[in-house]
């Protein structure tokens, strides 16, 4: 039985944490706040109840899985699962509107063809067909097992030429070059691209095997958590206590002990030293630990160009309009001066005019508001990360390559406002309704998950010459393994679950793998 110090109370911490602690091994979490759920987090005023993270959940077999391999209640027993339907509605830039059913192709390619034109279907329907056999190449070796000694190959682009897998060959086309050549229309390349935006990635340089993202949700269906996904938190939470894993908050780790050439425990901010036989890190390490030997450091790579997220939460008076979609997707209605913006490498504060891109969340579910009358609504947008401001702390664009100051008087307010004016495309009449806002920016989750900046991890994916790999979950410093999103396989909430279970399967002697 090993002593395991766990690096932060995320989801791939809480995870990982559960797997090991049910395997015997003597198990303590360590985390610089006061509560867990890392990115998962609830705000809570006035009766109104928001998830301050993701709002919906893709492959909730990953959790299914984790709670059958670590207790007797499955997941179902403890949190309500709903599958969203419809999965989502789009508001395009010339006033198209279409709403797509959940997990239905022929729903699906009905639906295209009546907004789009006949025909806009069945292109839509054919790219996933070539998504799934992407899919099913990048499946096994980038989501469930760990990284092979060298990943080179990952970098190569599976899509569209599936034979060659991840061997030698030429370079793949970005995910814009695949929408403009598969689908041609404007708006289903707007589809298409949005999954990638979610992600803080630019579809002009990210891979074509991201065309994997709308597969899943089409194959695998878009799900939330009655109470909102901050309840599975709290679900993974209560599963490690059961398990008798000890929770430690408050307590910051400095540092990396090390001994003998390999991870020994931690060093907390106040100076007491916590001895262990295994560390598991699943937030960025601190940067004393960058200057261990052993490589240490490099266990997390800082963020491959991501960017951050600035969510709006908005507390309305008026009941929601009974069968309006979950989620709603306002796309730019300037699309080039939208990436140009959120991709600049020095962007200003504002977009401009009509280059924001906003997703609106509007659960169906009582918990979220204090009655019937009202509504709880937030609105997210993928944005520059944060960065220090100009020459006197006012220039409003940040120093850091990409990066915007988001404490500068006004940046977030203002962009609050220009969010909320692009989510009326799509609802009529918010500012109307509005008894108050909260808004979060980068800097909010710079506070809560330690990410420098505020950027939120991508998913890994095959391509772009290895642009969105991340971190091999065995660490070069023997002893020290690392979870969540800035590790393999990158961020969302099925990949803290799966980075969670490679890494617990390495640390008990196994090859790496989640299934």
């Amino acid at each position: 039985m090993a002593r395991i110090a766990v690096i932060g109370a995320g989801m791939a911490s809480l995870a990982a944490a559960a797997r090991l602690a049910v395997a015997g091994h003597r198990v303590v979490v360590l985390e610089r706040t006061g509560d867990h759920g890392g990115a998962l987090g609830r705000l809570a005023r006035d009766g109104f109840r928001f998830d301050t993270g993701p709002g919906l959940l893709t492959l909730p077999a990953v959790y299914r899985d984790l709670f059958v391999k670590t207790g007797k209640a499955p997941l179902e027993d403890v949190v309500e699962l709903v599958e969203v339907d419809p999965a989502g509605r789009h508001v395009f830039a010339d006033g198209t509107d279409v709403t797509l059913p959940n997990a239905s192709r022929s729903g699906t390619l009905a639906a295209l063809d009546a907004a789009c034109g006949p025909g806009s279907g069945e292109r839509w329907s054919e790219l996933l067909v070539r998504a799934r056999e992407t899919w099913e190449v990048m499946r096994r070796p980038m989501l469930e097992e760990a990284l092979p000694p060298d990943p080179r190959g990952f970098g190569r682009d599976p899509y569209p030429a599936l034979r060659r897998g991840f061997g030698p060959g030429r370079a793949r086309p970005t995910l814009a070059r695949v929408a403009a050549a598969e689908l041609r229309d404007p708006r289903l390349v707007a589809l298409l691209e949005s999954h990638l935006l979610a992600h803080g990635v630019d579809p002009r340089v990210g891979p074509a095997s991201a065309a994997v993202l709308p597969y899943l949700e089409a194959t695998f269906g878009v799900w939330y958590v009655r109470g909102g996904l901050r309840a599975l938190a709290d679900a993974v939470y209560e599963r490690c206590r059961e398990r008798r894993v000890d929770f430690r908050f408050d307590a910051p780790v400095a540092g990396l002990l090390v001994a003998g050439g390999r991870a020994a425990g931690v060093r907390l901010a106040d100076g007491e030293e916590v001895p262990a036989d295994v560390v598991v890190a699943g937030a960025p390490l601190p940067a004393p630990a960058a200057t261990d030997p052993g490589g240490a450091g490099r266990a997390f790579p800082g963020p491959a160009g991501e960017r951050g997220r600035c969510t709006v939460h908005l507390a309305l008076r008026g009941s929601r309009p009974a069968g309006c979609a979950h989620r709603t997707v306002v796309h730019a209605a300037d699309r080039e001066r939208a990436l140009d913006w959120l991709f600049a490498r020095h962007p200003k504060p504002l977009p401009p005019a009509g280059a924001l891109t906003v997703t609106v969340l509007r659960p169906d579910d009582p918990a979220t508001r204090p009655d019937d009358g009202h509504e709880a609504v937030t609105l997210t947008a993928a944005v520059p990360a944060h960065g220090p401001g100009g020459a006197g702390g006012s220039g409003g664009a940040g120093t850091g390559p990409g990066t915007v100051d988001w404490d500068a008087p006004g940046a977030a307010d203002g962009f609050a406002e220009l969010m909320v004016a692009a989510a009326e495309r799509a609802v009529p009449g918010l500012r109307e309704r509005e008894l108050w806002r909260e808004v979060r920016t980068p800097v909010d989750v710079e506070q809560r998950t330690g990410a420098a900046g505020g950027a939120v991890p991508a998913p890994s994916l095959a391509g772009a010459a290895g642009l969105l790999l991340r971190s091999a979950n065995r660490a070069p410093l023997p002893g020290l393994y690392v979870v969540g999103g800035w590790a393999h396989p990158g961020g969302g909430l099925p990949h803290a679950g799966m980075s969670a279970a490679i890494a617990a399967d390495l640390v008990m002697g196994g090859p790496g793998g989640s299934r």
